[in-house]
């Protein structure tokens, strides 16, 4: 395409768009044609970018565009209100758009690491390979280091020490997923395996209902959380090998924004098990009372997804960013 061409073809246009952007008040056919003008820009930015990429024409031509887009669709909500809708319809719609990786990752899990429990609390040769005898009765004996670890420090620098560390793993799960999902896959075996060697070695000293009555409270909605990254993470390796109709960045750019606003939120929901762990796992209320909280919060959560997050999906929320701060985007081959 020959760019000198194409400009003077529509510097006109740009040029009245740019007076009608520094006009204060339109009347009506003024505001109309802006609308007009505003739509022809941005199929122009999109030409140059793909036909004749020139940086000094990309730089002016984004600028206007960028103008008149704000002019066109207004002022932007308040951070209060968008606050609100990233809660209220963003986040329980990706979280539920990516039930179909996240459950299964979850059952298998569960799965794997109950296996893993049975298989260590039913052979004490396996016990004995792993840790020697002396270490596993420090870790399961009555006032062990199993019960006292959710008591070794002060309650709040205790939740913000283990909300720290999950909300790492779940950043880890979230982002490097794009490497194919092989840190995903490891982070979820290494999560599996620290809670089957809990639970076989709790279970092999006959006090599996301890092992339940301390993990249950915070476990179920942190686990839950874990899983959500997980998913999220392996759907991002998997987008990575299969785009689908989109192109390779375009799904890439729309996933990792997905994925970046599920960081936040889940950083929300294991603040949450956090507290819990830290205020009420170790509390001295009733082990029936301690699960009943957790879960109340894992049921809370669940309704909060499958409620409000299908119907925000109804409405045509996918979880992506607001389209105002998208960005252009290139056509794409259909």
């Amino acid at each position: 395409m020959d760019v000198d061409l194409f400009v003077a073809a529509h510097r006109a246009e740009w040029a009245r768009l740019d007076q009608l952007l520094a006009t204060r008040r339109l009347t009506g056919p003024e505001a109309d044609e802006l609308v007009t003008l505003y739509q022809r820009a941005a199929t122009h930015l999109s030409v140059v970018r793909s036909s004749a990429p020139d940086p000094a024409l990309l730089s002016w031509l984004s600028s206007l565009v960028t103008r008149a887009r704000s002019a066109v669709t207004g002022s932007h909500n308040p951070a209060w209100r968008e606050v609100g809708l990233f809660f209220a319809q963003r986040f329980p719609a990706a979280v539920y758009t990516t039930v179909r990786w996240w459950l299964p990752a979850a059952l298998v899990s569960v799965l794997v690491g109950g296996l893993i429990g049975a298989w260590i609390a039913g052979d004490p040769q396996v016990q004995a390979s792993i840790a020697a005898p002396e270490d596993i009765r420090a870790l399961t004996e009555p006032g062990g280091q199993f019960e006292t670890y959710y008591s070794s420090n002060p309650a709040a620098s205790f939740a913000a020490q283990v909300w720290t560390n999950n909300a790492w793993v779940a950043a880890t799960c979230l982002f490097f997923g794009v490497l194919l999902g092989i840190p995903v896959l490891v982070a979820l075996w290494q999560n599996v395996l620290n809670v089957g060697l809990s639970a076989g070695f709790m279970a092999a000293a006959g006090r599996l209902d301890v092992f339940f009555g301390l993990i249950t409270p915070h476990g179920l909605l942190e686990l839950t959380a874990v899983f959500v990254a997980a998913g999220t993470g392996l759907r991002l390796g998997w987008t990575v090998i299969n785009p689908g109709r989109r192109s390779r960045a375009a799904a890439l750019a729309q996933e990792g924004r997905a994925a970046a606003g599920m960081a936040l939120g889940l950083a929300c929901v294991l603040l949450v098990s956090g507290v819990i762990e830290a205020f009420v796992t170790p509390s001295g209320l009733p082990t029936w009372a301690r699960i009943a909280i957790g879960v109340a919060a894992e049921v809370l959560f669940l309704v909060y997804v499958f409620v409000l997050g299908r119907r925000a999906v109804r409405a045509g929320v996918t979880g992506d960013v607001d389209s105002r701060h998208r960005g252009d985007l290139l056509p794409e081959a259909g």
